[in-house]
Order: C-alpha cells, then structure tokens, then sequence
C-alpha cells in the first residue's frame, strides 16, 4: 500500500488523482471516478469532491493508497 502525505486537513477525492499522478487533469479524474473505478474504505466511490482525510483508503485500478 501506498502511502501519500498531504499538507492539508482533507482533499477533494479529484484532486487526490491528480496529486498521485493517475489522472493528467480533472476531467480525466472525473471520469475515472463516475466509470466506477474508486473506492473509498472499500466502497464505491462516484462523488469527485469526496472529502479525503487522514486514515482514508483509496482504491484504484487494483493499487491502493493511504492518505497520511
């Protein structure tokens, strides 16, 4: 598991997939997330301003990734 360090109390889960690189810009990451590939904690994702917090476990393309 990955772990990504982030320098403010949450972000958005959009962002998220752009800071670690698996989206180029934000509607790449908006459809990677309404295509149903992220989860969150282990449940479907669809909402792009998901707020990520510390301890959240994000699931995508089969890689997983803690927010720190």
């Amino acid at each position: 598991m990955n772990k990504i360090k982030i320098n403010t109390e949450f972000i958005k889960l959009d962002q998220f997939l752009k800071w670690i690189g698996i989206a180029d810009n934000g509607v790449m990451a908006k459809e990677i997330i309404l295509d149903g590939e992220v989860q969150v904690n282990g449940e479907e994702e669809r909402r792009r301003g998901k707020k990520l917090y510390p301890g959240d476990i994000v699931s995508v393309f089969e890689k997983e990734y803690i927010v720190e």
